[in-house]
């Protein structure tokens, strides 16, 4: 995947190099990237299931803009961190969309709102969670600041999290429950920073982690 982050323009009488914020404006509004969304449930919430939960969140992500392009099957995965609720349904999805990262991930979070989640504290037993993963090649807001959250402790992941939006998500590499289904859509997509695939991350998990994930749809 590439990202066009800016461009030049030629003026057509001498021509010249300029910039133009206006042009520039409505050039970046027509790009596409492809965005990668994670999703997770283990509350049934307003629908009947977790599983219900995710099929839900999908059409809502596809109305709100983010055209969804690909959808990875559901698995079963257990709770993050061990009996803090029950066990989760993953999935994973591919998007195309012309808005901003900060308006992605407004969005995201208003399709949690309406599914009924309320965020209480981290890594709680959830109706809907949507974690933005990557917009097209872009590491925001540079690649110091990922890699200072990357390497943060498990400890210090459990109470902190960054003030501003951190792409690619910072810990995607590390989880099966992401990995897993990213497999099943996006297997060559690599990582911006690490230069990876997701074939090649998932062949670094330890395989207890892979064992106990299982679809649970086709």
């Amino acid at each position: 995947m590439t990202q066009e982050i800016g461009f030049e323009l030629k003026s057509p009488q001498n021509g010249t190099t300029r910039h133009s914020h206006a042009v520039e404006d409505r050039v970046q509004r027509e790009i596409c990237n492809q965005v990668l969304v994670a999703l997770g449930a283990n509350m049934a919430g307003q629908k009947d299931s977790p599983i219900g939960q995710l099929r839900a969140a999908m059409e809502a992500i596809d109305e709100a803009g983010l055209t969804v392009r690909r959808k990875s099957r559901l698995f079963k995965t257990p709770c993050f961190p061990p009996g803090s609720g029950p066990d989760f349904v993953n999935a994973v999805v591919l998007c195309e969309s012309n808005l901003a990262p900060e308006m992605i991930l407004q969005t995201l979070h208003a399709i949690e709102s309406k599914s009924g989640r309320k965020r209480v504290k981290r890594w709680e037993a959830r109706i809907l969670d949507l974690d933005l993963l990557a917009v097209g090649d872009l590491v925001l807001p540079d690649t110091q600041a990922f890699e200072q959250w990357a390497g943060i402790a498990l400890e210090e992941q459990m109470t902190n999290a960054p003030d501003e939006l951190i792409l690619p998500h910072p810990r995607l590499q590390e989880r099966a429950f992401v990995l897993v289904p990213l497999m099943d859509i996006v297997p060559d997509w690599r990582h911006p920073v690490l230069g990876l695939s997701v074939t090649e991350m998932v062949a670094r998990l330890d395989p207890s982690e892979l064992c106990y994930i299982e679809p649970v749809s086709q």
